[in-house]
Order: structure tokens, then C-alpha cells, then sequence
């Protein structure tokens, strides 16, 4: 099984195709919609971007919230790989976006973070969790559960393991795939007790074949 030890040098010699590859799949419209209609969402939400990449979560994440004319809070977030992070940087400046604070960062080393980083309403990690080696999967998720507040919701969009997505994801982008029953024990084991398995809306169905949403709280 895949170990996925070296994201940091895949993503830096691959930013620039992750970003086609997500386009071609329409990844971020997808994130968006399934934002659009999140009765997570509400006014004034903390919100940290675990494995922040480009910024695709963040952006469609502001740009739900402002469709919804809900108000928005502090949005923050932490990427390991500098070019994916300088890519972020390069799109928030082009935008004139501000309100968003983003740093180097190892979801096994989040110690390393701002130390006002903590209490968040809503933590997000897509595309990420995956590539920590399978034995440190519930460590990971465990420090994201101690940045929440107490009634904080951690939502994940995390690659499944199916006949699709073992040479496209598992191969080609070397990472780890999960069943349900995986994601729901690592996610228990964790510490968290509410688990939600979510849907893409049916337009974007096509992204079920890629990967599971989840929430989880408590």
C-alpha cells in the first residue's frame, strides 16, 4: 500500500498540474456548490484551512458565504508545500482579497502554528490527510480536533479507495486511499463521537467517485 512519504517534493514539482487536473475535474465549482448549500455556514464563522493548497477551499468558502450574504470572519490556514503556498499568495493578491491569513504548516506539527490559531467554528481539509503515512492518519486528525471550540465541526473531503481512483489518485498522485469503514474508525479513534458522511448536489455527482465528505464533531 501507498505510503505517501514525500508530498512536499510531489507538490512542488507538481503544483502547476494540480491545479489543471483539479480545473479538468471541476473540483472547485463542486466545493462551491456543496458550500452554497452547507447548513454549516453562518455569520461571522472562524475557519481554518487545513492543507490549504492553492486556495480552492478558501475561495469557495468566501465565495458561498458572500452568495448568502452571510458576514465573514477569520479565515486562516496552513499548507506544507511553499509553492502551492506562493501559487495561494500570487491568487489572493490578483483578487485583492484580503482577510486571509496563510503559513507553512504540518498537520503533525501543529504546535508550530500561531499560537491565536485554535477555537475554530469550522476546520476544512481537503485533498490532504491523504498523504500522511497510514499510521499517522489518526494523529493528524486528532490535532485538527484540538484546534476546535467545543461545539466545532471538522469537515473533510477525503479520496476513497474504488478501481477509479487506485492508478489515477493512488498512483499517479502517490496517495493513500480509505474505505468508509476507515475513515469512520480513524475518525472515532480520534476522538470524535458525531460522524456525517455529506453529498456532492447532483451536478457535481461525479465527484462522489473521487471522494467522501464528512463531518465531524464532538
Amino acid at each position: 500500500m501507498n505510503t505517501a512519504s514525500n508530498p512536499l517534493g510531489l507538490f512542488t514539482q507538481r503544483s502547476r498540474s494540480y491545479e489543471r487536473f483539479v480545473r479538468v475535474v471541476r473540483y472547485p465549482q463542486g466545493i462551491r456548490a456543496f458550500f452554497s448549500g452547507s447548513s454549516l455556514l453562518r455569520p461571522g464563522l472562524h475557519i481554518l484551512d487545513a492543507g490549504c493548497g492553492t486556495g480552492v477551499v478558501t475561495l469557495a468558502l468566501r465565495e458561498a458565504l458572500s452568495s448568502r450574504r452571510l458576514s465573514l470572519g477569520p479565515m486562516q490556514g496552513f499548507e506544507l508545500t511553499p509553492a502551492m503556498l506562493e501559487r495561494f499568495h500570487q491568487i489572493l493578491q490578483s483578487r485583492g482579497i484580503d482577510g486571509v491569513s496563510i503559513v507553512q504548516g504540518d498537520v503533525l506539527e501543529l504546535d508550530a502554528l500561531p499560537r491565536s490559531w485554535s477555537h475554530y467554528d469550522l476546520i476544512v481539509s481537503a485533498s490532504m490527510l491523504e498523504y500522511l503515512p497510514r499510521d499517522q492518519l489518526v494523529a493528524g486528525l486528532s490535532g485538527l480536533r484540538a484546534l476546535l471550540n467545543p461545539e466545532g465541526s471538522l469537515l473533510l473531503f477525503i479520496t476513497r479507495r474504488n478501481g477509479l481512483t487506485r492508478p489515477l489518485i493512488g498512483q499517479w498522485w502517490q496517495a493513500n486511499l480509505y474505505t468508509a469503514a476507515e475513515i469512520r474508525d480513524s475518525l472515532r479513534r480520534a476522538g470524535f463521537s458525531t460522524l456525517t458522511f455529506e453529498r456532492f448536489p447532483a451536478w457535481f455527482r461525479h465527484l462522489a467517485l473521487w471522494g467522501y465528505i464528512v463531518q465531524a464533531r464532538g
